[in-house]
Protein backbone atom coordinates (compact mmCIF):
# COMPACT_ATOMS: atom_id res chain seq x y z
CA UNK A 1 0.00 0.00 0.00
CA UNK A 2 0.81 3.38 -0.99
CA UNK A 3 0.74 4.32 2.93
CA UNK A 4 3.73 2.27 3.78
CA UNK A 5 6.11 3.95 1.72
CA UNK A 6 8.43 6.50 3.61
CA UNK A 7 10.99 8.39 2.25
CA UNK A 8 14.61 7.25 3.22
CA UNK A 9 17.77 8.86 2.34
CA UNK A 10 19.83 6.73 0.12
CA UNK A 11 23.37 7.48 -1.36
CA UNK A 12 23.67 7.37 -5.30
CA UNK A 13 26.78 5.22 -4.43
CA UNK A 14 24.77 2.67 -3.61
CA UNK A 15 22.76 2.93 -6.93
CA UNK A 16 26.70 2.16 -8.31
CA UNK A 17 26.57 -0.79 -6.18
CA UNK A 18 23.35 -2.17 -7.29
CA UNK A 19 24.83 -1.79 -11.41
CA UNK A 20 28.03 -4.06 -9.88
CA UNK A 21 25.98 -6.69 -8.25
CA UNK A 22 25.09 -9.14 -11.24
CA UNK A 23 25.32 -9.55 -14.74
CA UNK A 24 23.24 -7.45 -17.15
CA UNK A 25 20.06 -8.46 -18.94
CA UNK A 26 19.65 -7.61 -22.68
CA UNK A 27 17.49 -8.74 -24.69
CA UNK A 28 18.46 -8.35 -28.47
CA UNK A 29 16.24 -7.36 -31.05
CA UNK A 30 17.18 -7.91 -34.74
CA UNK A 31 15.68 -8.17 -37.91
CA UNK A 32 14.74 -11.90 -39.31
CA UNK A 33 18.14 -12.67 -41.57
CA UNK A 34 17.35 -12.43 -45.40
CA UNK A 35 20.34 -14.84 -46.12
CA UNK A 36 23.23 -16.62 -44.95
CA UNK A 37 25.52 -13.94 -44.20
CA UNK A 38 23.04 -11.52 -43.24
CA UNK A 39 22.57 -10.04 -39.71
CA UNK A 40 25.98 -12.80 -39.08
CA UNK A 41 28.06 -9.13 -37.58
CA UNK A 42 24.94 -8.90 -35.14
CA UNK A 43 24.90 -12.83 -34.17
CA UNK A 44 28.95 -12.26 -33.41
CA UNK A 45 28.65 -9.28 -31.64
CA UNK A 46 26.08 -10.62 -28.84
CA UNK A 47 28.01 -13.53 -28.60
CA UNK A 48 31.27 -11.39 -27.73
CA UNK A 49 28.72 -9.13 -25.14
CA UNK A 50 28.38 -12.50 -23.79
CA UNK A 51 31.77 -13.17 -23.27
CA UNK A 52 32.29 -10.00 -21.78
CA UNK A 53 29.53 -10.87 -19.23
CA UNK A 54 26.52 -9.57 -20.40
CA UNK A 55 23.45 -12.25 -20.09
CA UNK A 56 21.89 -11.55 -23.00
CA UNK A 57 19.07 -13.09 -25.75
CA UNK A 58 17.78 -12.70 -29.04
CA UNK A 59 14.41 -12.08 -30.43
CA UNK A 60 14.21 -11.99 -34.21
CA UNK A 61 11.34 -10.08 -35.49
CA UNK A 62 10.12 -12.13 -38.16
CA UNK A 63 8.56 -9.69 -40.26
CA UNK A 64 9.20 -5.84 -40.90
CA UNK A 65 6.25 -5.47 -43.86
CA UNK A 66 2.97 -7.29 -43.20
CA UNK A 67 0.48 -5.56 -41.01
CA UNK A 68 -0.92 -8.61 -39.03
CA UNK A 69 2.53 -10.54 -38.71
CA UNK A 70 4.07 -7.22 -37.00
CA UNK A 71 1.07 -7.00 -34.98
CA UNK A 72 1.68 -11.06 -33.81
CA UNK A 73 5.81 -9.68 -33.39
CA UNK A 74 4.98 -7.31 -31.12
CA UNK A 75 2.90 -9.33 -28.78
CA UNK A 76 5.23 -12.12 -28.91
CA UNK A 77 8.08 -9.55 -27.95
CA UNK A 78 6.00 -7.93 -24.99
CA UNK A 79 5.52 -12.18 -23.85
CA UNK A 80 9.38 -12.35 -24.62
CA UNK A 81 10.33 -9.16 -22.35
CA UNK A 82 8.31 -10.52 -19.52
CA UNK A 83 9.73 -13.77 -19.77
CA UNK A 84 12.98 -12.73 -19.68
CA UNK A 85 12.52 -9.79 -17.36
CA UNK A 86 15.72 -8.03 -19.20
CA UNK A 87 17.63 -4.45 -17.47
CA UNK A 88 17.61 -3.07 -21.12
CA UNK A 89 16.62 -3.71 -24.86
CA UNK A 90 19.11 -3.15 -27.30
CA UNK A 91 17.56 -2.97 -31.28
CA UNK A 92 20.14 -3.94 -33.68
CA UNK A 93 18.31 -1.91 -36.54
CA UNK A 94 16.04 0.65 -37.31
CA UNK A 95 13.03 1.02 -39.63
CA UNK A 96 10.13 -1.45 -37.83
CA UNK A 97 12.21 -3.53 -35.61
CA UNK A 98 13.68 -0.37 -33.31
CA UNK A 99 10.05 0.93 -33.49
CA UNK A 100 9.06 -2.28 -32.23
CA UNK A 101 10.82 -2.28 -29.76
CA UNK A 102 10.22 1.03 -28.07
CA UNK A 103 6.25 0.36 -28.44
CA UNK A 104 6.97 -2.98 -26.50
CA UNK A 105 8.29 -1.76 -23.43
CA UNK A 106 8.88 1.53 -20.54
CA UNK A 107 12.56 -0.11 -20.02
CA UNK A 108 15.52 1.55 -21.73
CA UNK A 109 16.07 1.03 -25.00
CA UNK A 110 19.45 1.17 -26.96
CA UNK A 111 18.86 1.63 -30.81
CA UNK A 112 22.12 1.11 -33.21
CA UNK A 113 21.83 2.28 -36.58
CA UNK A 114 23.78 0.25 -39.20
CA UNK A 115 23.18 1.67 -42.55
CA UNK A 116 19.91 1.42 -44.66
CA UNK A 117 17.58 2.37 -42.40
CA UNK A 118 18.99 5.68 -42.19
CA UNK A 119 20.56 5.83 -45.78
CA UNK A 120 19.19 5.68 -49.06
CA UNK A 121 18.32 2.07 -50.52
CA UNK A 122 17.15 1.61 -53.97
CA UNK A 123 16.11 -1.96 -53.82
CA UNK A 124 13.34 -0.85 -52.23
CA UNK A 125 10.36 0.44 -53.06
CA UNK A 126 10.00 4.13 -52.66
CA UNK A 127 7.34 3.83 -49.93
CA UNK A 128 9.12 0.88 -48.27
CA UNK A 129 11.83 3.12 -48.37
CA UNK A 130 9.99 6.48 -47.01
CA UNK A 131 8.45 4.57 -44.56
CA UNK A 132 11.30 2.41 -43.08
CA UNK A 133 12.77 5.85 -42.88
CA UNK A 134 10.20 7.79 -40.62
CA UNK A 135 10.13 4.38 -38.39
CA UNK A 136 14.00 4.83 -37.65
CA UNK A 137 13.57 8.69 -37.00
CA UNK A 138 10.83 8.11 -34.54
CA UNK A 139 12.43 4.88 -33.01
CA UNK A 140 15.05 7.56 -32.22
CA UNK A 141 12.92 10.14 -30.38
CA UNK A 142 12.21 6.84 -27.17
CA UNK A 143 15.65 5.83 -27.27
CA UNK A 144 17.96 6.42 -24.20
CA UNK A 145 20.53 5.90 -25.89
CA UNK A 146 21.87 5.58 -30.03
CA UNK A 147 24.00 3.72 -31.49
CA UNK A 148 25.37 4.88 -34.79
CA UNK A 149 28.45 2.82 -36.80
CA UNK A 150 29.43 5.45 -38.44
CA UNK A 151 29.78 9.42 -38.17
CA UNK A 152 28.07 9.94 -41.29
CA UNK A 153 24.87 7.70 -40.18
CA UNK A 154 24.83 10.34 -36.92
CA UNK A 155 24.26 12.95 -38.80
CA UNK A 156 21.25 11.30 -40.82
CA UNK A 157 19.26 11.42 -37.83
CA UNK A 158 16.47 14.23 -37.61
CA UNK A 159 17.15 14.64 -34.03
CA UNK A 160 18.95 13.45 -30.63
CA UNK A 161 22.51 13.36 -31.97
CA UNK A 162 23.73 14.60 -28.22
CA UNK A 163 22.09 11.40 -27.02
CA UNK A 164 24.25 9.32 -30.07
CA UNK A 165 27.97 6.78 -29.41
CA UNK A 166 30.04 6.67 -32.86
CA UNK A 167 30.73 2.36 -32.22
CA UNK A 168 31.53 0.85 -35.16
CA UNK A 169 30.86 -2.94 -35.18
CA UNK A 170 33.82 -4.94 -34.19
CA UNK A 171 35.86 -7.92 -36.34
CA UNK A 172 36.13 -11.58 -34.64
CA UNK A 173 40.18 -11.21 -35.40
CA UNK A 174 39.65 -14.82 -34.50
CA UNK A 175 38.58 -16.09 -37.77
CA UNK A 176 39.60 -13.11 -39.57
CA UNK A 177 43.81 -12.81 -39.44
CA UNK A 178 46.40 -13.16 -42.06
CA UNK A 179 46.86 -16.49 -43.46
CA UNK A 180 49.21 -18.01 -46.39
CA UNK A 181 47.80 -17.00 -49.98
CA UNK A 182 49.22 -20.29 -51.95
CA UNK A 183 47.66 -22.14 -48.82
CA UNK A 184 44.49 -20.56 -49.22
CA UNK A 185 44.04 -20.97 -52.84
CA UNK A 186 45.18 -24.58 -52.54
CA UNK A 187 41.81 -25.35 -50.46
CA UNK A 188 40.22 -23.03 -52.63
CA UNK A 189 41.07 -24.91 -55.68
CA UNK A 190 42.19 -21.02 -57.46
CA UNK A 191 45.40 -21.02 -59.79
CA UNK A 192 48.32 -19.77 -58.58
CA UNK A 193 49.45 -16.89 -60.54
CA UNK A 194 45.14 -15.60 -61.02
CA UNK A 195 44.36 -11.86 -59.68
CA UNK A 196 41.46 -12.56 -57.79
CA UNK A 197 38.81 -9.17 -56.78
CA UNK A 198 36.92 -10.16 -54.06
CA UNK A 199 33.50 -8.33 -53.99
CA UNK A 200 30.29 -8.33 -51.71
CA UNK A 201 27.32 -8.23 -53.41
CA UNK A 202 24.85 -9.13 -51.35
CA UNK A 203 22.32 -6.50 -52.13
CA UNK A 204 23.81 -5.83 -56.02
CA UNK A 205 21.57 -2.62 -56.58
CA UNK A 206 23.11 -0.91 -53.28
CA UNK A 207 26.48 -2.52 -53.87
CA UNK A 208 26.64 -1.17 -57.32
CA UNK A 209 27.43 -4.69 -58.87
CA UNK A 210 26.77 -3.06 -62.18
CA UNK A 211 29.77 -0.66 -61.87
CA UNK A 212 31.84 -3.28 -60.29
CA UNK A 213 31.71 -5.42 -62.95
CA UNK A 214 32.75 -2.92 -65.50
CA UNK A 215 35.67 -1.50 -63.37
CA UNK A 216 37.35 -5.18 -63.16
CA UNK A 217 36.89 -5.72 -66.72
CA UNK A 218 38.52 -2.40 -67.24
CA UNK A 219 41.16 -3.91 -64.86
CA UNK A 220 41.57 -6.97 -67.07
CA UNK A 221 42.89 -4.82 -70.68
CA UNK A 222 45.68 -3.19 -68.13
CA UNK A 223 47.04 -6.76 -66.29
CA UNK A 224 45.37 -9.61 -68.11
CA UNK A 225 42.59 -12.37 -66.74
CA UNK A 226 40.83 -11.74 -63.40
CA UNK A 227 38.65 -14.06 -61.37
CA UNK A 228 36.20 -12.40 -59.71
CA UNK A 229 34.74 -14.02 -56.50
CA UNK A 230 31.59 -12.45 -55.83
CA UNK A 231 29.98 -12.78 -52.19
CA UNK A 232 26.28 -12.86 -52.88
CA UNK A 233 24.70 -13.56 -49.43
CA UNK A 234 25.04 -17.56 -49.57
CA UNK A 235 28.41 -17.88 -48.79
CA UNK A 236 28.81 -19.64 -45.67
CA UNK A 237 30.26 -16.81 -42.98
CA UNK A 238 33.09 -18.94 -42.02
CA UNK A 239 34.10 -19.79 -45.47
CA UNK A 240 34.79 -15.66 -45.89
CA UNK A 241 38.30 -15.65 -44.38
CA UNK A 242 39.66 -18.31 -46.60
CA UNK A 243 38.47 -16.34 -49.56
CA UNK A 244 39.75 -13.04 -48.18
CA UNK A 245 43.40 -14.38 -47.65
CA UNK A 246 43.36 -16.17 -51.29
CA UNK A 247 42.17 -13.39 -53.25
CA UNK A 248 44.25 -10.31 -54.05
CA UNK A 249 42.12 -7.30 -53.32
CA UNK A 250 38.70 -6.41 -52.00
CA UNK A 251 36.67 -4.15 -54.06
CA UNK A 252 34.03 -1.91 -52.83
CA UNK A 253 31.88 0.50 -55.16
CA UNK A 254 28.53 0.86 -52.63
CA UNK A 255 26.39 4.16 -53.18
CA UNK A 256 25.39 3.88 -49.72
CA UNK A 257 26.99 2.25 -46.36
CA UNK A 258 27.50 2.82 -42.92
CA UNK A 259 30.39 1.17 -41.79
CA UNK A 260 31.12 -1.84 -44.08
CA UNK A 261 31.96 -5.07 -42.13
CA UNK A 262 33.37 -6.55 -44.99
CA UNK A 263 36.13 -3.66 -45.03
CA UNK A 264 37.40 -4.17 -41.64
CA UNK A 265 37.31 -8.04 -42.22
CA UNK A 266 39.77 -7.14 -45.15
CA UNK A 267 41.85 -5.51 -43.00
CA UNK A 268 42.56 -7.97 -40.63
CA UNK A 269 43.15 -10.08 -43.29
CA UNK A 270 45.89 -7.82 -44.58
CA UNK A 271 43.74 -8.00 -47.97
CA UNK A 272 44.15 -4.67 -49.94
CA UNK A 273 41.26 -2.86 -50.45
CA UNK A 274 39.82 -0.46 -53.22
CA UNK A 275 37.24 1.52 -52.57
CA UNK A 276 34.93 4.32 -53.62
CA UNK A 277 34.48 7.20 -50.77
CA UNK A 278 31.46 5.45 -49.05
CA UNK A 279 30.65 5.17 -45.23
CA UNK A 280 33.69 5.09 -43.00
CA UNK A 281 35.76 3.24 -45.57
CA UNK A 282 38.24 6.53 -45.58
CA UNK A 283 38.81 6.44 -41.64
CA UNK A 284 39.44 3.00 -41.49
CA UNK A 285 41.83 2.91 -44.68
CA UNK A 286 43.98 5.62 -43.25
CA UNK A 287 47.22 4.10 -42.87
CA UNK A 288 46.31 0.74 -44.67
CA UNK A 289 49.39 0.52 -47.47
CA UNK A 290 48.48 -0.63 -50.31
CA UNK A 291 44.75 0.46 -50.23
CA UNK A 292 43.30 2.89 -52.40
CA UNK A 293 40.32 5.41 -52.00
CA UNK A 294 38.99 6.30 -55.60
CA UNK A 295 36.07 8.26 -57.61
CA UNK A 296 32.76 6.27 -58.41
CA UNK A 297 33.80 6.11 -62.10
CA UNK A 298 34.87 2.60 -63.90
CA UNK A 299 37.98 3.71 -65.42
CA UNK A 300 39.40 4.89 -62.24
CA UNK A 301 38.32 2.00 -60.40
CA UNK A 302 39.61 -0.80 -62.89
CA UNK A 303 43.32 1.66 -62.68
CA UNK A 304 43.64 1.31 -59.09
CA UNK A 305 42.68 -2.42 -59.18
CA UNK A 306 45.63 -2.96 -61.95
CA UNK A 307 48.04 -0.91 -59.23
CA UNK A 308 47.02 -3.29 -56.61
CA UNK A 309 47.08 -6.61 -58.73
CA UNK A 310 50.32 -5.81 -60.22
CA UNK A 311 52.77 -6.57 -57.48
CA UNK A 312 50.36 -8.50 -55.55
CA UNK A 313 51.51 -7.08 -52.40
CA UNK A 314 49.61 -7.95 -48.65
CA UNK A 315 48.78 -4.99 -46.68
CA UNK A 316 49.75 -4.06 -42.98
CA UNK A 317 46.28 -3.50 -42.09
CA UNK A 318 46.49 -6.17 -39.38
CA UNK A 319 48.68 -4.18 -37.10
CA UNK A 320 46.52 -0.88 -37.82
CA UNK A 321 42.81 -2.74 -36.87
CA UNK A 322 43.08 -3.94 -33.54
CA UNK A 323 40.86 -1.07 -31.87
CA UNK A 324 38.37 -2.69 -34.20
CA UNK A 325 38.52 -6.12 -32.49
CA UNK A 326 35.11 -7.56 -31.08
CA UNK A 327 36.56 -7.78 -27.57
CA UNK A 328 37.50 -3.74 -27.86
CA UNK A 329 34.05 -2.88 -29.06
CA UNK A 330 31.98 -5.10 -26.55
CA UNK A 331 33.79 -3.32 -23.75
CA UNK A 332 32.66 -0.41 -25.15
CA UNK A 333 28.91 -0.83 -25.53
CA UNK A 334 29.16 -2.31 -22.25
CA UNK A 335 29.87 0.99 -20.74
CA UNK A 336 26.71 2.33 -22.75
CA UNK A 337 24.70 -0.10 -20.82
CA UNK A 338 26.56 0.46 -17.52
CA UNK A 339 25.90 4.16 -17.62
CA UNK A 340 22.37 3.62 -18.86
CA UNK A 341 21.61 1.48 -16.13
CA UNK A 342 23.14 4.16 -13.82
CA UNK A 343 21.05 6.46 -15.08
CA UNK A 344 17.85 4.67 -15.38
CA UNK A 345 18.51 3.35 -11.69
CA UNK A 346 19.53 7.44 -10.76
CA UNK A 347 15.55 8.03 -12.30
CA UNK A 348 14.07 5.59 -10.21
CA UNK A 349 15.82 6.60 -6.90
CA UNK A 350 14.25 10.15 -7.60
CA UNK A 351 10.55 8.68 -9.02
CA UNK A 352 10.55 6.50 -5.51
CA UNK A 353 11.93 9.30 -3.07
CA UNK A 354 9.23 11.64 -4.02
CA UNK A 355 6.36 9.20 -4.24
CA UNK A 356 7.70 8.30 -0.71
CA UNK A 357 8.18 11.51 1.08
CA UNK A 358 4.53 12.44 -0.67
CA UNK A 359 2.87 9.22 1.01
CA UNK A 360 4.34 10.52 4.34
CA UNK A 361 3.12 13.91 3.80
CA UNK A 362 -0.49 12.81 3.53
CA UNK A 363 -0.45 10.58 6.32
CA UNK A 364 0.77 13.16 8.24
CA UNK A 365 -1.81 15.57 7.18
CA UNK A 366 0.92 18.14 6.27
CA UNK A 367 -0.33 18.39 2.69
CA UNK A 368 -4.13 18.01 1.21
CA UNK A 369 -5.03 14.81 -0.22
CA UNK A 370 -5.47 15.05 -4.20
Amino acid sequence: MAGTLEARPVRLGMIDARVEEGPLRVLAVTPLPSSKASMIHVTRQVASLEVSGITCKTFTVASRTSPWVVLGEWRRLRREIRAFQPDILHAHYGTMTAFLAILSTTLPVIVTYRGSDLNPNRSRGWLQEALGTLLSQLAALRAARIICVSNQLKHKLWWRRDRVIVIPTGVDMTLFYPRDLQEARRELQWGKEEHVVLFNAGDPICKRLDLARAAVQFAESRCGKVRFAVLDGNVPPNHIPLMMNAADCLLLTSDWEGSPNVVKEAIACNLPVVSVDVGDVRERLEGVRPSLIVPRDAREIGKAISEILRPGKRSNGRELGNDLSSAMVSQRIVSVYRALQTDYLKYEFRFWTRLGQRSFLKRNRMMPRS
